[in-house]
Order: C-alpha cells, then structure tokens, then sequence
C-alpha cells in the first residue's frame, strides 16, 4: 500500500477513574467511532485520526442497565489527556473531559 493512501492517525491518552467507594463492579467501555471496546480502569492510550474529529464515548454495563455514559467530540487540534469519572452510584452520568481543549472544541456530556 503507499504511503499516501494510509489515513493520519494520532494517539491520545485516556484515564478512566472509578470512585474508591463505587456501590458496583464493573469494567467500562469506550466508544471510538461507534466500535466499543471493553477495557480496564486506569490509564490507556488509543489510535484516532489525525485529520478528522472523533466522537469519543465512554459507559458502564452491569448486565441490566447502562450508566455512567459520558461523550466528548475530540478535534484534531485538541492535545492533552482526557479524564473519564464515572458516578458514585449505579446510574446517573459520568464526566468525560479534556485537561487542555482549545476553544473551537465541543463536549457535551450525554
């Protein structure tokens, strides 16, 4: 394949934080261009592009519902970490942020 037809990608790095007194016990999912993917808590990094915005998801499962959901739309100009909590309690939102967002970038919690 040449070098030219291969999109632009970049890393970001992701923390997932969990109370240390959740009332669960669950793993979470993040959610990268409508693929989950199942992960552990803790620090992560994963491959977006580099060209385009991505939709970056993050929720909780606990085999009856869905909690915790949390959503940021990620430019390609944003750098720094983001930051997932997730909520005290088996429902309700978590937050999902970035440390350093340039002004053009939108997030939205849903």
């Amino acid at each position: 394949m040449p070098p030219d037809s291969t999109p632009a990608t970049r890393r970001i790095e992701l923390d997932l934080r969990k109370p240390r007194l959740a009332l669960y016990a669950v793993r979470p999912t993040v959610v990268i261009d409508g693929r989950g993917q199942p992960v552990q808590w803790g620090r992560g990094t994963w491959q977006v592009s580099a060209t385009r915005s991505e939709r970056i998801g993050v929720f909780l499962f606990n085999r009856v519902w869905r909690f915790g959901s949390a959503a940021i739309d990620l430019e390609p100009e944003t750098a720094g970490p983001l930051v997932y909590r997730a909520p005290l309690l088996p429902f309700g939102r978590g937050r999902l942020s970035s440390s350093i967002t340039p002004s053009t970038s939108s997030s939205s919690a849903s």
